[in-house]
């Protein structure tokens, strides 16, 4: 697990939130975290309500956490296990507060993310090779809202965009072969889905428009991989010269509208949606 942190005063606020007008986790309980995270507030309770209150308290360990990022993990953590163990967070989506949906998205623009049953992950976190179809979900929400580092993005994004094509041709009961490069599974993928350009039907109203979306989508894809490929042997963080990072945010959207649109195929395909 990374020791990195979501600190920003979004996650912050949305944090505070839980413990607007007195609710939530005691000031017990918001002491014991401070104290095992290293960031013991020295809180003495007020009978005449003088005191600082739960929010105030939230918002100012958040302000030391980000003095203080080697303990700032144990915060959050701690923090979390606290809320779901008041059933604040980690509830079924359709069963999920507005204050829980508003810190999921302020996790998503730090690059973290929130599983199902509220716990923190990060990109490192996401395993797109084994994780299945939840992992490839939480990697597509977590780029769409990606802001800073797109050169790191880009490399993100073609990992994605392979992991959606090998999780197609898993669940099409043709997996790609051994050593198969991008390229390769893309096209398979494509294949499996019935999406490339030359499986297009001349019969339907539109056919070349159709056509034509389905070679952009793949134009896409390439392009990814090629932005990839330019970063160098180490494919460390520096966009290829002449890339912007305005144009770099935007391939990073429409491969993850990629992404989404074969995962949305693949389950129609499997009657797992109209």
């Amino acid at each position: 697990m990374s020791d990195q942190a979501p600190t920003g005063t979004e996650v912050a606020g949305a944090f505070a939130a839980f413990f607007h007008g007195g609710q939530g986790p005691t000031h017990s309980e918001i002491s014991r975290i401070l104290v095992s995270s290293g960031m013991d507030d020295r809180y003495v309770y007020d009978p005449d309500g003088q005191g600082l209150n739960k929010e105030t308290r939230i918002l100012n360990a958040f302000s030391q956490a980000r003095r203080q990022p080697a303990t700032a993990r144990r915060l959050v953590e701690d923090l979390l296990a606290s809320l779901r163990l008041k059933e604040l967070v980690g509830l079924p989506a359709d069963q999920r507060s507005e204050d829980e949906n508003k810190l999921r998205a302020a996790l998503l623009r730090e690059h973290f993310t929130l599983t199902d049953d509220g716990q923190l992950r990060t990109a490192d976190d996401i395993d797109l090779s084994t994780g299945g179809r939840k992992a490839l979900d939480e990697q597509i929400a977590r780029l769409r809202l990606a802001h800073d580092d797109p050169a790191l993005m880009i490399g993100t994004t073609k990992d994605l965009l392979e992991a959606v094509g090998k999780f197609v041709l898993e669940e099409s009961a043709m997996p790609a072969r051994k050593g198969a490069d991008f390229g390769e599974i893309i096209t398979l993928a494509r294949e499996r889905l019935e999406i490339k350009p030359s499986q297009a039907d001349s019969s339907v109203a539109g056919f070349e428009t159709i056509r034509r979306i389905h070679q952009s989508a793949w134009q896409i894809a390439e392009s990814v991989n090629d932005l990839r490929n330019l970063q160098g042997t180490g494919h460390g963080r520096t966009l290829p010269t002449g890339i912007s990072a305005e144009l770099a945010r935007l391939v990073i959207r429409e491969a993850c509208q990629v992404a989404e649109y074969m995962l949305t195929l693949l389950d129609r395909r499997h009657g797992e949606r109209p």
